[in-house]
């Protein structure tokens, strides 16, 4: 991974200093928290505005907290277990626009931009959030009763940071914050090739 780096200085610092840490407090989320970090991902721009997410959660200790940590490889549940909530992000793959345009082709584009305003929010508020795939997929979608018209994108861990020293000696070296591939490795004028 790239080492860390300076951004542009007009990138916004909220955009540069959320990174994605394993250790976290395992400390209570207020419900209204979570539903701020939720609402904001919902502001998220989506093909004929049809918002095609849906967001299953759990708080740490409720009553779906088992279920949905279940769900993930048993990696991601050792570390998930002391995040506040766990978030799992769900398109509608057939949602259509209000004029029957459709199906909609980027349902999970416009989902991942929802996950990235969540991220963002929850940043702003002295959160920090974990998006992943480490998912038991298929198995997951059963259990959590997704329809079949709809696909299980991500799920993503939420919570206040711990000290890196709380996790297993192998995962502290890797809890540090990684730099961005540079603009000219990511950026074309015209065609990719």
């Amino acid at each position: 991974m790239p080492e860390r780096n300076e951004a542009h200085p007009k990138v916004l610092p909220l955009i540069v200093e959320r990174w994605s840490p394993r250790a976290f407090d395992g400390s209570d989320m207020p419900q209204e928290d979570l539903d701020v970090i939720l609402e904001a991902g919902g502001w998220a721009p989506s093909a004929f505005n049809v918002q095609p997410w849906t967001f299953l959660y759990a708080r740490r200790g409720d009553a779906n907290w088992d279920l949905l940590l279940g769900q993930l490889v048993e990696f991601n549940q050792s570390w998930v277990q002391n995040a506040s909530a766990l978030v799992y992000i769900v398109s509608a793959k057939n949602s259509v626009g209000p004029a029957g345009e459709g199906p909609n082709y980027s349902h999970t584009f416009d989902s991942g931009a929802a996950w990235a305003l969540a991220a963002l929010q929850a940043q702003a508020m002295g959160y920090h959030t974990h998006g992943m795939t480490g998912i038991s997929f298929g198995q997951a979608e059963a259990a959590l009763g997704v329809p079949d018209d709809h696909r299980l994108e991500a799920a993503f861990a939420i919570g206040r940071q711990a000290a890196k020293e709380t996790l297993p000696d192998f995962l502290q070296e890797r809890e540090v914050a990684v730099g961005r591939k540079p603009l000219s490795e990511i950026a074309r004028a015209g065609k990719f090739a």
